[in-house]
């Protein structure tokens, strides 16, 4: 039987942060990117330091490792960025996490998942779906929409809109309506 955090099936797109191999639901995965420039905002918090530029839309960059107490690591020639659909605040919004490396899009079976254990996890419990496993490995199914929520999440996701973003950009005397 489903719960919200169990599903019966799972079909996720899997990646690699440091040594873990997580996984988003490939429902909610718009694009994968290679590298691209970032702008950083002044004034943002380490975990979604700047933007990018997607197809002519401004989208918040989030690093996950510092959300999961990974280590940082510079860029590599297979890093990239996972641009996805979540929820802040009731609202749709685009962001993109950084990857060290993209999998593949793999299912789940229900007898392969499992909850998140209240001990023993070296990240905040409700970040994390479940657990699944396939073959020897664990995929550590994230719960992006918590992730995203939460109080340190909300300010540089949503000043990081498009509105607000090319408002920062514009000469002053565009900003002033002159």
């Amino acid at each position: 039987m489903s719960t919200p955090d169990r599903p019966e099936r799972s079909e996720l797109l899997t990646f690699q942060l440091d040594t873990e191999i997580v996984a988003v639901e490939a429902v909610r995965v718009r694009e994968v990117l290679d590298k691209a420039p970032v702008s950083e905002v002044p004034g943002a918090r380490p975990f979604v330091p700047g933007v990018l530029n997607v197809r002519g839309q401004v989208v918040p960059l989030a690093d996950l490792r510092l959300k999961l107490n990974l280590p940082i690591r510079p860029p590599t020639p297979d890093s990239r960025i996972v641009v996805l659909e979540t929820t802040i605040g009731g609202e749709p919004v685009t962001v993109g996490v950084r990857a060290d490396r993209v999998f593949e899009v793999t299912e789940l079976e229900p007898g392969s998942l499992e909850e998140a254990p209240a001990i023993g996890l070296r990240w905040r419990k409700e970040h994390v779906r479940f657990i699944g496993k396939r073959g020897e490995d664990l995929i550590i199914a994230l719960d992006i929409d918590r992730i995203f929520s939460d109080e340190e999440a909300q300010v540089p996701v949503g000043t990081a809109s498009a509105a607000t973003f090319q408002d920062q950009q514009a000469p002053s005397s565009e900003r002033a309506g002159a």
